[in-house]
């Protein structure tokens, strides 16, 4: 009998696994120049970095990709957040962050304002190399990682850069506009593969609509990337993964080329969860009203194939929860999205 109470046990293991919690947070966690975030987050006094660490906390997140973090070679300021999160209570072992285009000088005049060297002409917006890039926190290991960040927007099949970029950006500008990767986490049943990015934001530019052509273009890279072409060549084989980051497009509401991302939320080898606030809406980003207004610019979009059991967006509507509205407000315009996947083993 106590045989095979332990079969009925090993088998029914995959089935009663708890759910994989994947988040994304763009959090506000940059600041004007190299160092100062890792300057204040020593301080312990800033009141931004205390509500952006009580809100990854209260997420529980398995895996969170973090937007909008200032980048540093020697990754100091992801450790002292890593840090900061496991004296909160959520320990996350494992973090990365490679360099991202953000600040980083191109040379040319970008927006045609006679200057070279400012924030708009860098390969990604910034004024200084790293501000606002790309980072990664798991409780899991990594496993390998393609890095498309310095993939040339020109090289896009069909690529809209020799129409919108100067003669002289075309043979330089990458595509990127802060970073692009493929990141296995090695979870205890498998390889989950983050497909990351933070997109261009589309607006800011002159008629050609350089910043919302970019966009597009930053999307349709990854659905391409599902449908076999890769930049290297080598195809994406993985069965478990997911498209997730700042698409900065709202699929009814702004500015920007909406059919780009419709294409990826409405791709057959997706599929889109719909992440609610308690209130309903499913906006992530409170910006001011009417224009731009409060949209939804942050996304999850797993593989079809993957069990969705939850999804939210932690938006609190008052101050009388364990986290406040004030808090999540505090910590940045845009809301930690989450959603959780069955991801037993088979």
């Amino acid at each position: 009998m106590i045989a095979g109470l332990v079969l009925a046990l090993l088998a029914a293991g995959p089935a009663c696994a708890e759910p994989l919690r994947v988040a994304t947070f763009h959090t506000d966690l940059t600041r004007a120049g190299p160092g100062l975030l890792l300057r204040d987050m020593l301080r312990g006094d800033d009141a931004q970095i205390a509500a952006s660490v009580a809100v990854i906390a209260a997420a529980r997140a398995d895996i969170l990709v973090v937007q909008g973090m200032d980048y540093d070679a020697g990754g100091v300021a992801l450790a002292q957040l890593s840090a900061l999160l496991a004296a909160a209570g959520a320990d996350y072992p494992h973090a990365m962050a490679l360099q991202p285009n953000t600040g980083l000088p191109s040379g040319v005049d970008l927006d045609g304002d006679g200057a070279s060297w400012r924030a708009r002409d860098a390969q990604g917006f910034g004024w200084f190399n790293g501000q606002g890039g790309l980072a990664v926190l798991s409780r899991y290991p990594f496993g390998p990682v393609r890095d498309f960040s310095r993939f040339l927007w020109a090289d896009l099949p069909d690529s809209a850069a020799p129409r919108v970029l100067p003669p002289a950006a075309v043979p330089i500008l990458r595509l990127a506009s802060v970073a692009a990767w493929d990141v296995a986490v090695e979870t205890p049943h498998g390889a989950l593969h983050l497909l990351t990015l933070h997109a261009n934001t589309p607006v800011f530019d002159g008629p050609e609509d350089r910043n919302g052509w970019r966009n597009a273009d930053e999307l349709r890279f990854w659905r391409l990337y599902l449908e076999g072409w890769a930049p290297d060549g080598a195809p994406f084989a993985a069965d478990r993964y997911a498209v997730i980051g700042t698409l900065n497009l709202d699929p009814d509401r702004g500015e920007g080329r909406r059919d780009a991302l419709r294409a990826l939320l409405d791709h057959p080898r997706l599929q889109d969860p719909e992440p609610r606030r308690p209130g309903g809406g499913t906006q992530t980003v409170d910006w001011p009203d009417p224009v731009p207004g409060d949209l939804r610019v942050d996304n999850i979009l797993p593989a079809a194939g993957l069990a969705v059991t939850g999804a939210g967006v932690i938006w609190p509507e008052d101050d009388s929860g364990p986290l406040s509205a004030t808090t999540v407000a505090t910590a940045s315009d845009h809301r930690l999205v989450w959603v959780d996947l069955a991801f037993g083993g088979e």
